[in-house]
């Protein structure tokens, strides 16, 4: 997955990605990076952070049906993150934040071939809808035992061209200067019109579990605008 490091020019490229999901994510990121064009006049009391791609990444699909259960990871998450504070305390959140992130679900891999190509062709359907894809707002920041943090943010998820508002929740835990994020939820496959396969190599329960694991850095970006 490409990092681009000139605002205009990830402007261009997270606008035209995001119109494919749908307007309600589109507006998310426009939000974001208008706050982001004018980086100097934010960041003496705002801070961003994005997904670290050289570090460890993970999606993790986890479907159960009756008679089989299968795994699909993927590394391909990426995701950007504006602070109301200057790092993540009790006072984060509330309008002035801003997220987005975004899951490459062309690259899931749940070991078979031919059930990769079936899940990817003939019900993501990947070449229409390539990325499933989340922007909100951070609502409330809770401190955990041992430094830790549990976010609740609220948004919209948008898959397969369908857009669901949604309440995630995510762990974060301090780590170098940044922070190291765990989080987990459901998703319904018809909320999403995403119909549920029954050959039998892909026998796919209409609740899927999605696990992602990443961590956030400091943002850095061109000065030269």
């Amino acid at each position: 997955m490409r990092r681009t490091t000139d605002v205009r020019e990830w402007t261009n490229a997270v606008f035209s990605l995001s119109c494919r999901v749908g307007k309600g994510i589109a507006r998310v990121v426009i939000l974001l990076l208008t706050v982001m064009f004018f980086w100097g006049a934010v960041l003496s009391a705002q801070q961003a952070y994005q997904v670290a791609l050289e570090s460890d990444r993970l999606v993790r699909l986890t479907s159960r049906a009756a008679i089989d259960e299968f795994e699909g990871t993927t590394e391909g998450v990426d995701g950007l993150v504006l602070l109301n504070t200057d790092e993540v305390t009790d006072r984060t959140g509330g309008t002035e934040t801003e997220l987005y992130f975004e899951v490459d679900l062309a690259s899931l891999d749940t070991g078979i071939g031919m059930r990769d190509r079936q899940m990817r062709d003939n019900y993501l359907e990947v070449e229409e809808y390539p990325y499933a894809a989340f922007g909100g707002v951070i609502e409330q920041v809770s401190s955990l035992p041992g430094a830790m943090f549990r976010v609740t943010t609220r948004g919209v998820l948008g898959i397969h061209g369908v857009e669901r508002e949604r309440v995630l929740t995510c762990d974060l835990a301090p780590v170098d200067e940044g922070y190291h994020v765990d989080c987990s939820f459901t998703v319904l496959l018809s909320d999403h019109d995403i119909e549920i396969p029954r050959i039998m190599f892909l026998k796919l329960n209409n609740q899927i579990r999605l696990e992602l694991s990443f961590i956030l850095e400091p943002a850095e970006f061109d000065s030269e605008i």
